[in-house]
Protein backbone atom coordinates (compact mmCIF):
# COMPACT_ATOMS: atom_id res chain seq x y z
CA UNK A 1 0.00 0.00 0.00
CA UNK A 2 2.78 2.37 0.93
CA UNK A 3 4.54 1.54 -2.33
CA UNK A 4 1.37 2.37 -4.32
CA UNK A 5 0.93 5.68 -2.48
CA UNK A 6 4.59 6.51 -3.01
CA UNK A 7 4.36 5.68 -6.72
CA UNK A 8 1.19 7.76 -7.14
CA UNK A 9 2.79 10.69 -5.33
CA UNK A 10 5.88 10.47 -7.50
CA UNK A 11 3.73 10.33 -10.65
CA UNK A 12 1.71 13.37 -9.59
CA UNK A 13 4.89 15.25 -8.72
CA UNK A 14 6.38 14.37 -12.10
CA UNK A 15 3.19 15.47 -13.88
CA UNK A 16 3.13 18.76 -12.00
CA UNK A 17 6.78 19.40 -12.82
CA UNK A 18 6.03 18.76 -16.48
CA UNK A 19 2.99 21.06 -16.50
CA UNK A 20 4.45 23.91 -14.45
CA UNK A 21 7.95 23.74 -15.92
CA UNK A 22 9.29 26.01 -18.61
CA UNK A 23 9.76 25.29 -22.29
CA UNK A 24 12.13 26.95 -24.77
CA UNK A 25 10.86 30.11 -26.44
CA UNK A 26 9.98 29.67 -30.13
CA UNK A 27 11.98 31.42 -32.82
CA UNK A 28 11.10 35.03 -33.51
CA UNK A 29 9.70 34.14 -36.92
CA UNK A 30 7.17 31.82 -35.23
CA UNK A 31 6.00 34.63 -32.95
CA UNK A 32 5.62 37.00 -35.90
CA UNK A 33 3.93 34.33 -38.05
CA UNK A 34 1.37 33.57 -35.32
CA UNK A 35 0.71 37.31 -34.97
CA UNK A 36 0.02 37.49 -38.71
CA UNK A 37 -2.21 34.41 -38.53
CA UNK A 38 -4.23 35.89 -35.68
CA UNK A 39 -4.63 39.18 -37.55
CA UNK A 40 -5.73 37.25 -40.65
CA UNK A 41 -8.76 35.80 -38.82
CA UNK A 42 -9.63 38.99 -36.91
CA UNK A 43 -9.36 41.75 -39.51
CA UNK A 44 -11.25 40.37 -42.57
CA UNK A 45 -14.99 40.57 -41.95
CA UNK A 46 -15.81 37.16 -43.39
CA UNK A 47 -13.33 35.23 -41.26
CA UNK A 48 -14.14 37.35 -38.22
CA UNK A 49 -17.77 36.21 -38.35
CA UNK A 50 -16.48 32.67 -37.76
CA UNK A 51 -13.57 33.32 -35.40
CA UNK A 52 -15.65 35.66 -33.24
CA UNK A 53 -17.32 32.55 -31.77
CA UNK A 54 -14.13 31.90 -29.81
CA UNK A 55 -14.17 35.46 -28.45
CA UNK A 56 -17.80 34.93 -27.41
CA UNK A 57 -16.73 31.86 -25.44
CA UNK A 58 -14.19 33.98 -23.56
CA UNK A 59 -16.71 36.83 -23.17
CA UNK A 60 -19.44 34.69 -21.64
CA UNK A 61 -16.91 32.69 -19.67
CA UNK A 62 -15.73 35.95 -18.12
CA UNK A 63 -19.28 36.80 -17.05
CA UNK A 64 -19.69 33.35 -15.55
CA UNK A 65 -16.36 33.21 -13.73
CA UNK A 66 -16.75 36.63 -12.13
CA UNK A 67 -20.34 35.81 -11.16
CA UNK A 68 -19.07 32.81 -9.22
CA UNK A 69 -16.15 34.72 -7.70
CA UNK A 70 -18.48 37.44 -6.41
CA UNK A 71 -20.84 34.97 -4.77
CA UNK A 72 -23.59 34.90 -7.37
CA UNK A 73 -25.25 31.65 -8.46
CA UNK A 74 -24.45 30.82 -12.07
CA UNK A 75 -27.47 29.13 -13.65
CA UNK A 76 -26.35 28.74 -17.24
CA UNK A 77 -24.52 29.99 -20.33
CA UNK A 78 -25.84 29.99 -23.89
CA UNK A 79 -23.80 30.54 -27.06
CA UNK A 80 -25.56 31.30 -30.34
CA UNK A 81 -24.59 30.84 -33.99
CA UNK A 82 -24.76 34.61 -34.61
CA UNK A 83 -21.81 34.93 -32.14
CA UNK A 84 -24.03 36.39 -29.43
CA UNK A 85 -24.28 34.82 -26.00
CA UNK A 86 -26.12 34.98 -22.70
CA UNK A 87 -24.94 34.26 -19.18
CA UNK A 88 -27.58 34.03 -16.45
CA UNK A 89 -26.81 34.26 -12.75
CA UNK A 90 -28.91 34.73 -9.63
CA UNK A 91 -28.22 37.15 -6.83
CA UNK A 92 -28.76 40.78 -5.94
CA UNK A 93 -29.83 42.75 -9.05
CA UNK A 94 -27.49 45.54 -7.99
CA UNK A 95 -24.28 46.05 -6.04
CA UNK A 96 -20.61 45.38 -6.70
CA UNK A 97 -21.09 41.72 -7.61
CA UNK A 98 -23.53 42.53 -10.39
CA UNK A 99 -21.37 45.42 -11.62
CA UNK A 100 -18.22 43.29 -11.81
CA UNK A 101 -20.13 40.48 -13.52
CA UNK A 102 -21.52 42.84 -16.16
CA UNK A 103 -18.11 44.45 -16.72
CA UNK A 104 -16.33 41.11 -17.12
CA UNK A 105 -17.61 40.25 -20.61
CA UNK A 106 -15.84 42.71 -22.89
CA UNK A 107 -12.75 42.79 -20.67
CA UNK A 108 -12.35 39.00 -20.38
CA UNK A 109 -10.80 38.18 -23.81
CA UNK A 110 -8.06 40.84 -23.68
CA UNK A 111 -7.30 40.13 -20.02
CA UNK A 112 -7.10 36.39 -20.72
CA UNK A 113 -4.77 37.24 -23.59
CA UNK A 114 -2.66 39.38 -21.26
CA UNK A 115 -2.47 36.59 -18.70
CA UNK A 116 -1.54 34.14 -21.44
CA UNK A 117 1.17 36.48 -22.68
CA UNK A 118 2.58 36.67 -19.15
CA UNK A 119 2.76 32.85 -19.01
CA UNK A 120 4.37 32.60 -22.44
CA UNK A 121 6.79 35.34 -21.52
CA UNK A 122 8.10 33.07 -18.77
CA UNK A 123 8.17 29.99 -21.03
CA UNK A 124 5.18 28.20 -19.47
CA UNK A 125 3.57 26.96 -22.67
CA UNK A 126 2.28 23.65 -21.26
CA UNK A 127 0.77 25.35 -18.22
CA UNK A 128 -1.13 27.76 -20.47
CA UNK A 129 -2.57 24.92 -22.57
CA UNK A 130 -3.67 22.96 -19.50
CA UNK A 131 -5.21 25.98 -17.77
CA UNK A 132 -7.18 26.82 -20.91
CA UNK A 133 -8.42 23.21 -21.11
CA UNK A 134 -9.53 23.23 -17.46
CA UNK A 135 -11.43 26.50 -17.93
CA UNK A 136 -13.18 25.18 -21.03
CA UNK A 137 -14.19 21.95 -19.27
CA UNK A 138 -15.56 23.94 -16.34
CA UNK A 139 -17.50 26.17 -18.74
CA UNK A 140 -18.93 23.16 -20.60
CA UNK A 141 -20.73 22.07 -17.43
CA UNK A 142 -22.71 25.33 -17.45
CA UNK A 143 -23.62 25.41 -21.16
CA UNK A 144 -27.37 25.14 -21.70
CA UNK A 145 -27.79 24.82 -25.49
CA UNK A 146 -26.56 22.45 -28.17
CA UNK A 147 -24.68 24.98 -30.29
CA UNK A 148 -22.83 26.24 -27.23
CA UNK A 149 -21.93 22.71 -26.14
CA UNK A 150 -20.56 21.83 -29.58
CA UNK A 151 -18.57 25.09 -29.73
CA UNK A 152 -16.93 24.53 -26.36
CA UNK A 153 -16.34 20.82 -27.04
CA UNK A 154 -14.59 21.56 -30.34
CA UNK A 155 -12.50 24.31 -28.77
CA UNK A 156 -11.59 22.24 -25.72
CA UNK A 157 -10.93 19.16 -27.84
CA UNK A 158 -8.45 21.14 -29.92
CA UNK A 159 -6.55 22.14 -26.81
CA UNK A 160 -6.51 18.53 -25.57
CA UNK A 161 -5.23 17.19 -28.90
CA UNK A 162 -2.47 19.78 -29.11
CA UNK A 163 -1.49 19.28 -25.45
CA UNK A 164 -1.26 15.48 -25.70
CA UNK A 165 -0.31 14.70 -29.30
CA UNK A 166 1.61 17.64 -30.74
CA UNK A 167 5.32 18.22 -30.39
CA UNK A 168 6.86 21.14 -28.50
CA UNK A 169 7.19 23.37 -31.58
CA UNK A 170 3.55 22.88 -32.60
CA UNK A 171 2.41 23.46 -29.02
CA UNK A 172 4.38 26.70 -28.88
CA UNK A 173 3.00 27.95 -32.21
CA UNK A 174 -0.56 27.05 -31.17
CA UNK A 175 -0.23 28.75 -27.78
CA UNK A 176 1.18 31.95 -29.29
CA UNK A 177 -1.53 31.99 -31.97
CA UNK A 178 -4.25 31.62 -29.33
CA UNK A 179 -2.87 34.41 -27.17
CA UNK A 180 -2.39 36.77 -30.13
CA UNK A 181 -5.96 35.99 -31.17
CA UNK A 182 -7.34 36.84 -27.72
CA UNK A 183 -5.38 40.09 -27.65
CA UNK A 184 -6.34 41.23 -31.15
CA UNK A 185 -9.83 39.74 -31.09
CA UNK A 186 -10.49 41.41 -27.75
CA UNK A 187 -10.18 44.84 -29.37
CA UNK A 188 -12.79 44.57 -32.12
CA UNK A 189 -16.01 43.82 -30.12
CA UNK A 190 -15.93 47.14 -28.25
CA UNK A 191 -15.68 49.02 -31.55
CA UNK A 192 -18.55 46.95 -32.94
CA UNK A 193 -20.65 47.76 -29.88
CA UNK A 194 -19.84 51.45 -30.24
CA UNK A 195 -20.91 51.36 -33.89
CA UNK A 196 -24.21 49.63 -33.03
CA UNK A 197 -24.99 52.13 -30.29
CA UNK A 198 -24.25 55.04 -32.65
CA UNK A 199 -26.98 53.65 -34.92
CA UNK A 200 -29.42 53.39 -32.03
CA UNK A 201 -29.02 49.65 -31.50
CA UNK A 202 -27.73 47.41 -28.68
CA UNK A 203 -29.86 49.22 -26.10
CA UNK A 204 -29.43 46.40 -23.59
CA UNK A 205 -25.69 45.94 -24.07
CA UNK A 206 -23.26 45.38 -21.22
CA UNK A 207 -22.35 49.08 -21.31
CA UNK A 208 -26.00 50.09 -21.00
CA UNK A 209 -26.62 47.64 -18.18
CA UNK A 210 -23.58 49.01 -16.36
CA UNK A 211 -24.87 52.53 -16.92
CA UNK A 212 -28.16 51.64 -15.25
CA UNK A 213 -26.37 49.89 -12.39
CA UNK A 214 -23.89 52.68 -11.67
CA UNK A 215 -25.55 55.83 -13.10
CA UNK A 216 -22.35 56.35 -15.09
CA UNK A 217 -22.82 57.10 -18.82
CA UNK A 218 -22.54 54.06 -21.07
CA UNK A 219 -19.92 55.93 -23.11
CA UNK A 220 -17.55 55.87 -20.15
CA UNK A 221 -17.97 52.13 -19.82
CA UNK A 222 -17.21 51.82 -23.52
CA UNK A 223 -14.08 53.88 -22.92
CA UNK A 224 -13.10 51.39 -20.19
CA UNK A 225 -13.58 48.46 -22.59
CA UNK A 226 -11.40 50.21 -25.17
CA UNK A 227 -8.74 51.10 -22.61
CA UNK A 228 -8.49 47.56 -21.25
CA UNK A 229 -8.30 45.92 -24.68
CA UNK A 230 -5.78 48.35 -26.15
CA UNK A 231 -3.55 48.32 -23.05
CA UNK A 232 -3.67 44.50 -23.07
CA UNK A 233 -2.51 44.43 -26.71
CA UNK A 234 0.39 46.76 -25.94
CA UNK A 235 1.46 45.00 -22.76
CA UNK A 236 0.85 41.48 -24.01
CA UNK A 237 2.54 42.22 -27.33
CA UNK A 238 5.67 43.38 -25.55
CA UNK A 239 5.82 40.13 -23.55
CA UNK A 240 5.23 37.94 -26.60
CA UNK A 241 7.83 39.76 -28.69
CA UNK A 242 10.31 39.78 -25.80
CA UNK A 243 10.64 43.57 -25.75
Amino acid sequence: MEVMVSTASASLASLWDEVSGTQPDPDVWVVVATLAAAAAVVVPRGLWRLSRNAITIAHEGGHGLVALLTGRTLTGIRLHSDTSGLTVSRGKPHGIGMILTAAAGYTAPPLLGLGGAALLGTGRITLLLWLATVLLVAMLVMIRNAYGAVSVLVTGGTFVLVSWLAGPQVQAAFAYAVVWFLLLGGVRPAFELQAKRSRGGAGDSDADQLSRLTHVPAGLWLFLFHAVSLCAVLGGGRWLLGL
